[in-house]
């Protein structure tokens, strides 16, 4: 129902973006951030988080001060920094430096984006799909269970019966 009311952000550019209620209808859904153990530097992932609700049309009181972008000499924030980094062009540019540098260091690290095909030049489209995608159908997907077989560093307890039998063996 509120999504509805309260579409968010839908042109990502890293600026700021706050929710303002409309007349008439509920208030847009307030939350606030709690950080919890996480430590709260400039540039952490759970300012990105933030970010991602808030531009989702949560109402989530913030700062600029600790987004990618934010300077704190000058108290400016630049906005063109920070949708770099929800586009992920810093992790492009350190792509491109390891595989000019360490070849074996890239496959091993962007493994999976190799397999995907995923490279430093696209690497923002990936993410403008990725953001499409979720705005076309922001239900979460089940996942496909995996068969994982527990690995046993210890014997298995062993019944009375089984003790005894051992014991008749040697």
């Amino acid at each position: 129902f509120l999504d509805s009311i309260y579409e968010g952000q839908t042109e990502v550019d890293g600026d700021e973006f706050y929710v303002e209620d409309v007349d008439g209808q509920p208030g847009a859904f307030r939350c606030y951030l709690d950080a919890g153990l996480v430590r709260t530097t400039t540039g952490a992932r759970v300012f990105g988080a933030m970010k991602g609700a808030a531009d989702g049309g949560l109402d989530i009181p913030h700062s600029t001060k600790r987004f990618p972008g934010y300077d704190g000499e000058s108290g400016e924030f630049s906005a063109e920094v920070h949708r770099e980094h929800i586009f992920g062009k810093h992790v492009g540019e350190y792509m491109r430096k390891l595989q000019e540098d360490d070849e074996d260091s890239y496959k091993r690290q962007f493994s999976q984006f190799i397999k995907n095909g995923v490279t430093p030049d696209n690497i923002e489209e990936m993410y403008k799909k990725c953001h499409a995608a979720i705005r076309a159908d922001p239900e979460a997907k089940a996942k496909a269970e995996k068969e994982v077989k527990v690995k046993r560093w210890n014997r298995a307890k062993l019944s009375r019966q089984q003790r005894n039998d051992r014991i008749k063996q040697k």
